[in-house]
């Protein structure tokens, strides 16, 4: 990985690292107070339901844009984080890999389900399956919406001009892909868009 990727990296993982810890701290108090006030009401449920979401988007992030170490994760903590990441979400993921995979592949599946997320903002489903040695993501929905721009940046190599935050993950895709050796593709084909790696 380049150097200025390795230290944006480093920025991602320690941004992350200093947010969970107070994040963590509201969801234990939630959980004190529904153990003292059973029933509380749905204002309680919603910040509850909202610590979880951000604590899972945290872990996320983490993830995507933090330091890639040389670790391995388990199916349970990587489908946890998705759980609680979509919950309430018109986007339903689906991991297929049974086995623990290598977290700089986990990162660069998870930029790519922030790739479906910008192209499916009407909902559907997103499968994540290994086949070989390459990981693939299709999204399955009725409609798209489709950047030629962003999405070509993902089968060219060449850097999107002027990126939006929202759209970060579409410059750093490719890069850290290169960085690992990968060649990345995408395709579209009727109610189906695919990113493999």
């Amino acid at each position: 990985m380049g150097q200025d990727t390795t230290f944006a990296a480093l920025i991602g993982s320690r941004i992350c690292h200093d947010l969970i810890s107070p994040i963590g701290a509201i969801n234990n108090g939630i959980e004190l107070i529904e153990m003292s006030v059973p029933s509380l009401g749905p204002e309680m449920a919603l910040i509850s339901e909202s610590v979880t979401n951000a604590s899972a988007r945290i872990q996320f992030f983490r993830i995507a844009f933090g330091a890639a170490e040389v670790q391995l994760l388990g199916r349970p903590e990587v489908t946890s984080i998705l759980k609680d990441v979509y919950a309430g979400s018109r986007l339903s993921v689906a991991w297929g890999p049974l086995e623990p995979q290598e977290r700089r592949m986990i990162r660069l599946t998870f930029l790519a389900l922030m790739c479906m997320e910008t192209g499916m903002p009407y909902g559907g489903r997103i499968e994540v399956a290994r086949r070989g040695d390459a990981i693939v993501v299709t999204g399955y929905a009725d409609k798209f919406k489709i950047d030629n721009e962003l999405w070509g940046a993902l089968d060219t190599s060449a850097p999107a001009n002027d990126l939006r935050p929202a759209h970060v993950q579409f410059g750093l895709l490719p890069v850290i892909a290169a960085d690992e050796g990968r060649t990345l593709e995408t395709s579209t084909a009727g109610e189906t868009i695919t990113i493999s790696f």
